[in-house]
């Protein structure tokens, strides 16, 4: 089969979105099996203002390769065509694509940011409507709309919604970075007579953020439009004082709160607009992909609840908002509670804290089509107040699911229908979690980017889809601390902080680009130097007077303090600690920073030996003895020699048995338990862990019907009662970092070199598996790996996907080759391991009941 270029994209923009980069790089994936084949060189023919060029490069690289040509300017619009030429001497087919410049200058903006009237800051701002009439004469030429708001902003012209965005212009860190959208408006245009009108709510910017009453106005107290409207590259029209505003049917849109629509509320007097200051931070077009409605979900029951109320149930847990289907006539007002799960027979909201998650209709206008406009819910169940019961249909209001709308690029699939059901789970908690910012839940008076969560969730979140000062703060935006604090000042937490050395690298080992680690060196750097508080006596280790948050969320702390696990939590700290430094080491060694890297290198040794005479006894245990500490020292390579680290493992396992395959790790040690036992030779234990269904373990909650991954292992308890903690969400993504062995042990799939231009296919049947399947939309191309084991145990049979110009290790029993592109089937001898199940352990003299089989 010919290989062809499937797709050609500029830095990591979403195909088609107006760039923010003079000179992007341009990467190509590749389609087609042809056996072994590579690339060998490349022609890129730009036409830019009607004059056509070619560049011919002689090279296998096809991933973030530079541009060609002189930086782009503002606005300009360039075809852009590659062909590729293979090795075999076969060249691939033009594919033509364009790409377009936004603004790139903060000259190139010539639209003031206007406002309404001054609002109290201790409530909510009612969202304001700005409106502008203009004519045009009856030639039309190619139109651009650049706008951002101080808040969320919608817009239409002459009554058509202006692209398909919902949120905009997302979440930032708005003093140092504001993002604005560039829309092709030239169909939305008309001879004659157009208006524009924008709605604007709070959003991030000016709403509360925050647990135990949380914070209003930390970016800015007032809402504002920035919006700048151009005909072939001529500023047209743009937000200034000729503007005006008013209020409407909308009168409150919050985050936490939701929202209140009057509809018989008409719009107000339209009065002059303010001007404000122009935003502080840069102007940007993000590569982040926007945020958009990506799937309707249909109610699936209707309950009538012990206390009379009714609720929808829509099978499941999403985040998003309720479209209304169906006109309600009359008056009164309907109020729809949202929510995640159900306690005896009642709508659950304990878990929301005092966020209210409420929406309010006023009857007695249109309601038919009706959505929120800025606000975002996470729910499985809407109980509907308002609305007699018995006229309530499935049909009348529909799930509309909201998230930043990534590509989707990793697949697992197998033969054990409750694994198949986790990682479903764990697809739909990313899904509901990356709204702008990767958050920790989407349902409660939080809904913050916890550092922590990232980092334990970024290398299943890259698999998945293609998305300073001191310390780090706990969250990104920094919604606590407005100022930041010279070092040593302030809180220092490692893992929450450990994100500024170990997610780039994540990435880096993701994607392939260098960029990862050169853009963010001074803050890897920079948390190693200054925001690690270190002990007086030159170990360099953490200072143990220094709080850590530790194995946050191990099953045995108490609902209450969550940092009250099992584990040492400066053990836990120095050990993330060392493995942070290594990391920081090889991205100084990739970037040419020889002598930090040798420095780094060295803080490691010393670190580690530092380690081993605070942490680990003359009989070779672990000062806490506990599933977290084995699990960091041996998937961080903390041992001395092999046989250190087979005892480390060893007792792993006893650990393991003795809580009857039970997980008894948080938030540290939970992402890389499974894989550190793969690791060193235990995988039979891997897969029992993975298949217990007794709390606490990873198919506990999918027994008690989860659709989406908990922030607790017994989040619901086995009664059906909501866990008493108050922290207790039922959409937080960070234990679905166990799909990383689901994609890598399971699968098979692996990357090698970062990019995944060589990988590793190298599946390991185990448990009750019979079969599964992998696969990943690399930078080249698609990868997969499928494997099946025969009736009678004694064959394993795998086919593996390579795609064009890249390479994979197959690592099979009697077979360990390197092969090129293609699809590749192997028929190999296997025996099923005899020692399947795994037994537990149970102390003498104890009346236990049986444990059940795995599921």
């Amino acid at each position: 089969m010919s290989i062809t270029i499937e797709s050609v994209t500029f830095e990591h923009f979403e195909p088609g979105q107006a760039i923010g980069v003079a000179r992007p790089r341009l990467s190509w994936r590749f389609a087609g099996d042809a056996k072994d084949w590579s690339q060998r060189s490349y022609d890129i023919r730009l036409t830019r203002k009607g004059r056509e060029q070619t560049f011919h490069v002689e090279t296998h690289e096809s991933v973030l390769v530079p541009w060609p040509d002189s930086p782009l300017q503002s606005r300009e619009q360039v075809t852009v065509q590659v062909a590729v030429t293979g090795h075999d001497g076969s060249t691939t087919e033009w594919f033509e694509s364009r790409v377009e410049a936004a603004l790139l200058l903060p000259s190139d903006w010539a639209a003031k940011v206007v406002t309404g009237r001054e609002e109290p800051e201790d409530g909510a701002k009612t969202p304001l409507y700005f409106q502008k009439r203009f004519g045009l004469s009856s030639t039309i030429g190619s139109a651009r709309l650049y706008i951002t708001a101080l808040g969320l902003y919608k817009i239409e012209i002459n009554g058509k919604p202006v692209g398909d965005h919902v949120l905009a212009p997302g979440w930032q860190s708005y003093e140092f970075r504001h993002a604005f959208q560039t829309h092709d408006i030239s169909t939305l245009l008309q001879p004659g007579d157009n208006e524009v009108t924008a709605t604007v709510g709070e959003g991030w910017w000016a709403g509360r953020l925050g647990f135990q009453g949380g914070k209003r106005n930390i970016w800015g107290s007032r809402l504002g439009l920035l919006a700048q409207l151009e005909i072939d590259g001529d500023i047209f029209l743009r937000t200034d004082e000729t503007w005006a505003w008013t209020t409407g049917k909308l009168v409150k849109s919050e985050i936490y709160d939701g929202e209140v629509l009057d509809t018989t509320k008409p719009l107000g007097e339209w009065a002059p607009v303010e001007i404000l200051p122009f935003p502080q931070g840069h102007l940007t077009s993000t590569q982040a992909p926007p945020m958009r409605r990506t799937k309707e979900v249909s109610a699936v029951e209707i309950i009538r609840t012990p206390t009379g109320k009714t609720v929808i149930d829509y099978g499941q847990n999403l985040v998003g908002w309720l479209r209304w289907n169906k006109q309600i006539n009359g008056t009164g007002t309907v109020t729809i509670r949202h929510a995640e799960v159900m306690e005896h027979g009642e709508l659950g909201v304990r878990p929301l804290r005092i966020c209210k998650a409420t929406d309010t209709v006023v009857l007695g206008g249109s309601t038919r089509g009706y959505e929120p406009s800025f606000t975002f819910h996470g729910f499985r169940y809407a109980e509907i107040d308002g609305i007699p019961h018995d006229t309530i249909n499935l049909e009348d209001f529909t799930a509309i699911v909201v998230h930043t709308d990534f590509e989707h690029t990793g697949t697992f699939d197998s033969s054990h229908k409750l694994v198949n059901q986790l990682y479903s789970n764990v697809c739909w908690g990313m899904r509901g979690n990356f709204l702008s910012v990767p958050t920790d839940c989407p349902q409660r008076d939080e809904r913050l980017g916890w550092t922590g969560d990232l980092e334990a969730f970024a290398p299943t979140a890259s698999f998945l889809s293609a998305s300073g000062v001191g310390s780090p703060p706990l969250v990104v935006p920094s919604v606590f601390m407005r100022q930041p604090l010279p070092p040593g000042a302030g809180p220092s937490f490692a893992i929450w902080g450990d994100v500024a050395s170990i997610t780039p690298y994540d990435l880096f080992q993701a994607f392939g680009d260098y960029k990862f680690l050169s853009d963010q060196y001074e803050s890897m750097t920079t948390w190693l130097d200054e925001g690690v508080r270190r002990r007086s006596n030159g170990t360099g280790l953490w200072d143990p007077d220094n709080f850590q948050l530790g194995d946050w969320l191990d099953p045995k702390a108490p609902p209450d303090s969550p940092a009250d696990g099992q584990t040492d939590t400066i053990l836990v700290a120095d050990a993330f600690l060392i493995h942070s430094t290594r990391l920081v080491a090889k991205a100084s060694a990739i970037l040419g920073h020889k002598d930090k890297a040798e420095a780094y290198s060295r803080d490691a040794r010393r670190l580690l030996d530092a380690f081993h005479r605070e942490y680990v006894t003359p009989s070779d245990r672990l000062m806490s003895d506990s599933q977290c500490a084995y699990v960091l020292a041996l998937w961080f390579d903390l041992a001395k020699d092999s046989a250190q680290a087979s005892r480390w493992a060893e007792r792993l396992v006893v650990l393991i048995k003795k809580k009857d395959f039970t997980v008894g790790t948080g938030f540290a040690g939970t992402p890389l338990i499974l894989g550190a036992l793969a690791k060193h030779g235990k995988l039979q234990i891997a897969y029992r862990m993975l298949q217990e269904g007794k709390c606490p373990s990873w198919l506990y909650p999918v027994t008690m019907g989860a659709t989406t991954m908990w922030e607790r292992w017994d989040s619901m308890l086995s009664d059906g009662s909501i866990n008493p903690g108050e922290m207790t969400s039922f959409n937080h993504y960070a234990f679905g970092a166990v799909a990383s062995f689901l994609h890598n042990t399971i699968g098979g799939l692996s990357t090698l070199d970062p990019g995944w231009k060589r990988f590793l296919i190298r599946p390991q049947p185990g448990g009750s598996f019979t079969h599964a399947r992998s696969s990943l939309k690399t930078p080249y191309g698609l990868a997969s790996c499928q494997w099946s084991v025969s009736e009678d145990h004694d064959k394993l049979l795998v086919t593996a996907v390579v795609p064009p110009n890249s390479t994979a290790q197959i690592s099979l029993p009697g077979i360990d080759t390197v092969v090129g592109s293609g699809t590749w089937v192997y028929d190999v001898p296997w025996k099923k391991d005899e020692e399947w199940p795994p037994k537990i352990i149970h102390p003498a003299f104890t009346q236990r009941p049986p444990v059940p089989d795995p599921l």
